[in-house]
């Protein structure tokens, strides 16, 4: 997942505006801040793909602000074009991208009757485990009426 997350950096990095930063020898505010946003976006995805509506959104306008105006089309297209593309790996692996990250199995969605989250592993295609695949069914039935 972290490579997503660095390709969107590397395409982008050329597209920064760097004016209101000095040359030197540490690197810009605004280079740290696209690679941060990058990572954060992708590493959600990647932990809670069922809850996240929209990483497309949320990373454009994370970062547009350190890009020039002629230059947020440009960068519109490469965010839309790598997050589809994260998606899309989430979805046909849904469990080695979260482990990829946390170096773990991910855990179900559900919680118990005591509060606790459940530690059962979950089912690729929900994220509920065979104890709590009933909630997944209530949240299609919802996700239907609404």
């Amino acid at each position: 997942m972290y490579q997503i997350s660095r390709a969107i950096y590397r395409e982008l990095v050329p597209y920064l505006d760097d004016s209101a930063h000095p040359t030197g020898a540490d690197v810009p505010t605004s280079h740290r801040q696209l690679l941060r946003s990058c990572e954060a976006v992708v590493e959600r995805l990647a932990r809670d793909p069922y809850c996240f509506a929209d990483p497309t959104r949320t990373l454009f306008w994370d970062i547009r602000a350190h890009f020039p105006m002629s230059a947020q089309q440009r960068v519109h297209q490469v965010v839309s074009l790598y997050m589809e593309i994260a998606r899309r790996f989430v979805s046909e692996h849904p469990l080695e991208g979260y482990a990829e990250l946390a170096g773990e199995a991910p855990p179900c969605r559900a919680t118990t009757r005591k509060g606790t989250s459940c530690r059962r592993a979950p089912l690729p295609h929900n994220g509920y485990c065979t104890s709590h695949q009933h909630l997944a069914d209530t949240e299609n039935r919802e996700l239907a009426a609404a």
